[in-house]
């Protein structure tokens, strides 16, 4: 392995780790998902799917995507959030001084950009102010564009199963109203909003060394928006 593969594995380590686990993962659970499909074709006396058939299937797409945004969701809640919202004694919130959008020289825009600092950070108007956002804008529209998804391989999936028990199938309308669409939505957002709950919580009164979601092991409890 030359020392440029290793410097590009280094750096890149986070990103590349978590990469490969999401694309193992859902591998995983493409495998499992098509055989518990094809036990629910079984038990209904219907024909197997093939797995290239299952990939394209509402059934997997709608278990993706509501994964997808209930996860969107909490990073952009918590992206939001977290600029007004604070919590004593926190690594996940800002110092207790600094609620809001912060002063141009602490966010480094406009003439307080640095020189190695992103181009729309030293412009002005409409580039510098959908710059400061982006992340945001980014995280909310991905989320937003995944439950569109869900909700559209939803309806599909729903009227198969519908149609297999020779039921009249569900308008798109209708199922964005249905208890089906709201029960997949909520039972992940629940779990998404206690998650980063308990992380702000929990931060406060426990350490993990070296961790940047953690302060250091020595510092109080009180100590707010410091990293280990």
């Amino acid at each position: 392995m030359t020392t440029h593969t290793r410097g590009f594995l280094r750096d890149n380590g986070l990103g590349l780790a978590f990469g490969i686990g999401f694309l193992l993962a859902l591998l995983g659970q493409a495998i499992a998902g098509q055989a518990d499909f094809n036990n629910q074709l079984a038990s209904e006396g219907l024909t197997h799917v093939g797995f290239g058939e299952y990939l394209m299937s509402s059934d997997f797409a709608v278990d993706v995507s509501e994964n997808w945004q209930s996860e969107y969701l909490q990073f952009f809640l918590y992206i939001t959030a977290t600029v007004w919202l604070l919590q004593r004694g926190s690594p996940e919130s800002k110092q207790m001084h600094k609620a809001g959008t912060e002063s141009e020289k602490d966010q480094q825009v406009g003439k307080y950009a640095h020189r190695d600092s992103p181009r729309w950070a030293g412009a002005g108007g409409l580039r510098q102010g959908l710059y400061s956002h982006s992340l945001g804008l980014v995280m909310g529209s991905i989320f937003a564009l995944s439950w569109l998804a869900q909700s559209i391989s939803g309806v599909a999936a729903y009227n198969e199963e519908q149609l297999r028990q020779l039921q009249p199938p569900m308008s798109w309308g209708g199922y964005i109203g249905s208890a089906d669409f709201w029960s997949r939505t909520l039972q992940n957002w629940q779990s998404e909003l206690l998650a980063v709950a308990s992380m702000a919580i929990l931060s406060v009164y426990l350490r993990q060394r070296g961790s940047p979601e953690s302060k250091p092991v020595g510092a109080a409890h009180t100590s707010t928006g410091v990293e280990g």
